[in-house]
């Protein structure tokens, strides 16, 4: 199995007590432009996408030049923290590693995940907060895309909500078989971000085998919420 979904497996690295000195993240950043920005749903996807895509690039593997930093990383905590940029902004992290994705009119950037105290300046000096989108109507899930559902008792930001749909995507890889694995790599790790009316909700929740992450209630939600579920079809 790929090292990074072994990690990912294996959670107990993890530990409550951290260095603050050593904390790592991923950074993602979303393309919100001030004239035009895009629906939230696009957002949530492809910031799904390429969280994970980082993850299972040749480059992460080992021997890759993102290994060694992508393997810390899911050994601890995977935080991920979004911040927002338009214009040069966004243009001038484009040079930093990482992966951008885009979905409809949204684009994002998931970069190689590292120390949150040697956050490179072009990435510290974007704005966490300001990520709020309007809730819009999604249409029909793309062929080939995995379904990741939002809690929806749970009020996040979009910044919130495409670090948690980040986490879905990365806790879903490993439960998934090489071929299903290569099949949604083939389609771009395509992702459809949906909201379930409550009681469809807790019913997802409470099936076998289902991937629930659960907050660490570091911002905006109280520790141990459930924000986002993903069922395998077949199961």
């Amino acid at each position: 199995m790929n090292p990074v979904l072994e990690a990912l497996v294996d959670r107990r690295h993890a530990t409550d007590e951290e260095d603050p000195a050593g904390v790592r993240a991923m950074p993602l950043v979303l393309r919100i432009e001030r004239a035009d920005p895009p629906c939230r749903t696009d957002v949530l996807e492809a910031a799904a996408a390429a969280a994970v895509a980082v993850c299972l690039d040749p480059r992460a593997e080992p021997g890759g030049e993102w290994h060694d930093d992508v393997v810390a990383w899911v050994r601890g905590r995977i935080r991920k923290v979004s911040r927002r940029a338009r214009g040069a902004h966004w243009q001038a992290v484009q040079g930093l590693p990482g992966l951008t994705f885009g979905v409809g009119r949204a684009q994002v950037r998931a970069f190689v995940p590292g120390r949150v105290a040697d956050l490179p300046r072009e990435l510290s000096r974007l704005q966490v907060s300001g990520s709020e989108l309007p809730a819009d109507e999604p249409g029909p899930v793309p062929a080939g895309a995995r379904v990741l559902w939002l809690n929806p008792r749970v009020a996040m930001t979009a910044g919130k909500a495409a670090a948690q749909v980040g986490h879905a995507s990365m806790l879903l890889a490993p439960t998934l078989t090489d071929e299903e694995l290569g099949q949604w790599a083939a389609t771009g790790y395509r992702c459809a971000v949906r909201t379930p009316p409550a009681a469809e909700w807790d019913a997802l929740v409470a099936r076998p085998g289902v991937v629930v992450v659960r907050d660490a209630g570091y911002t905006e939600v109280e520790p141990g919420t459930a924000t986002v579920a993903v069922w395998r079809p077949g199961e």
